[in-house]
């Protein structure tokens, strides 16, 4: 009867914890989304009414319009040629942080030399210094090497990236040895090892490296904003910034502009999320 008792107590205090977690998580949905849907909102809205109202959640039926939409593929205005810059970054970011980073960890989880443990402690230690610490000296480094006004200033302070290499090496900690020995048996060279074993196993952490970094890139405002000084060279959260002036009515391209800048992220994710959930929690055990 007592473990009886004791079991029906677990099961109660089992469904109390399940009906709060629930309740919890769907309140901080909500607060994630309530945003998202008033900007999504505002972009069927006259840039007039959101000056007037500011983003509201009210649906008035009789202010919707897809004037916004018509004046963001069909207007004069320099947005597209921030979407393609922005676009054009990600990719090379991602594509070479990615490539950089493995290249880096898989020399830490795969060799043995001296001072290895002392490079590992470097990376911890600019994992935990905020990148805006080290925005000055970058930005003294770009200029006197006369990279300023060129993407590859906005590229290179990202390629060795100490959460990619950290995530990376953890992830290949779990790679037994023996794979590698067995493709320097069969004559691999160490290239060769790493382009036609390790690579193809690290595919889920690269896609989850790649939705991430994608999205830092993509989201990326302030060194471009240092470094970028061309406007033909802008970014789109750059190009989006300029449009918040009291000069002229530029809020309804900056509503609608804003939204359609979600879409390749959110794109990203959905094509990736079985991956990106499989990279993030394979390299969580250590066999």
């Amino acid at each position: 009867m007592a473990a009886e008792a004791i079991g029906k107590s677990q099961k109660t205090k089992n469904r109390v914890a399940t009906v709060l977690m629930v309740i919890f998580f769907t309140i901080l949905a909500i607060l994630i989304i309530l945003p998202i849907y008033a900007i999504i909102l505002a972009s069927f809205k006259p840039g007039n009414h959101l000056l007037q109202y500011g983003l509201n959640l009210d649906l008035d039926s009789a202010s919707m319009t897809l004037s916004n939409y018509v004046l963001l593929f069909t207007g004069q205005h320099d947005y597209w040629i921030w979407f393609r810059n922005s676009l054009f970054l990600t990719v090379v970011t991602v594509v070479l942080t990615l490539l950089v980073s493995a290249f880096v960890a898989y020399g830490f989880a795969a060799y043995d030399f001296k001072g290895k443990n002392f490079f590992f402690v470097l990376v911890l230690i600019i994992l935990s210094i905020p990148f805006e610490v080290i925005m000055l000296p970058l930005y003294k480094q770009m200029s006197t090497w006369g990279l300023m006004d060129s993407y590859v200033a906005v590229v290179l302070p990202f390629l060795a990236h100490a959460s990619t290499i950290f995530f990376f090496r953890q992830y290949l900690l779990g790679t037994p040895k023996s794979l590698i020995e067995a493709g320097r048996i069969d004559g691999a060279t160490e290239y060769g090892i790493f382009f036609r074993l390790i690579v193809p196993i690290l595919k889920p952490a690269f896609s989850a490296m790649a939705i991430l970094n994608g999205m830092n890139a993509w989201n990326n405002y302030m060194w471009p904003l240092l470094v970028i000084r061309s406007s033909s060279k802008y970014t789109l959260t750059i190009g989006l910034n300029t449009l918040i002036n009291p000069y002229g009515d530029n809020y309804s391209l900056l509503v609608v502009g804003s939204v359609f800048s979600i879409i390749p992220i959110f794109i990203l994710f959905l094509c990736f999320q079985r991956y990106f959930i499989e990279g993030m929690t394979a390299g969580a055990v250590k066999e």
